[in-house]
């Protein structure tokens, strides 16, 4: 595959899973993402740990919110401790020298990300895109470009999304990702 690559996988995602489902307030705490005009994330809902700082637009125009920043932690981050393992063992997995946005994502049974490509400042910075799928069924498939998986809990992906994708969630279950956005040097 070209555009998807499982990098890891057995990665142990029940305490946090466990925490998130004990802490249902921190979803949709931001909803930039899924509210924006077009937006191809309205059928999800999803809880901010570390982006850009919303604080600093405080006349709700976000137009320059993907513009060169340094993220900073959201509260999500101290009320879900069992993250610090997952995300600084990937770095260090993949030689990071730079960490940027952190998002945990959940897609309910019949939702879907509809087809786009990721563009802007942050995609090109944060240059290694992770998946670390912590709930999803087989009927769940991502795809980039002309490449579909279906990834399981406790697997780490990761994907192009410069490229051309989209998730439909056909199951029975809500799609739970943790995405962790990395820069390598080349």
């Amino acid at each position: 595959m070209k555009h998807l690559q499982q990098i890891a996988s057995g990665v142990d995602v029940l305490p946090l899973l466990l925490a998130i489902k004990q802490h249902p307030e921190l979803w949709d705490q931001f909803t930039p993402r899924k509210t924006a005009p077009e937006s191809p994330h309205t059928a999800m809902q999803d809880i901010w740990v570390r982006y850009n700082d919303i604080r600093k637009f405080t006349d709700g125009d976000l137009t320059h919110f993907n513009d060169p920043h340094y993220p900073v932690w959201y509260p999500a981050y101290d009320a879900l401790p069992q993250l610090r393992p997952i995300i600084f063992g990937l770095m260090a997995k993949v030689e990071a020298v730079q960490l940027g946005g952190v998002l945990i994502t959940k897609i309910p049974p019949g939702g879907r990300i509809e087809p786009h490509v990721d563009r802007g400042w942050h995609v090109e910075h944060f240059n290694t895109k992770l998946y670390v799928v912590l709930q999803s069924n087989p009927q769940c498939l991502n795809r980039v470009e002309d490449e579909v998986v279906s990834m399981q809990p406790g697997e780490v992906w990761w994907f192009d999304n410069t490229k051309d994708h989209e998730v439909v969630n056909d199951g029975d279950d809500d799609r739970i990702t943790l995405i962790v956005c990395t820069r390598r040097d080349r």
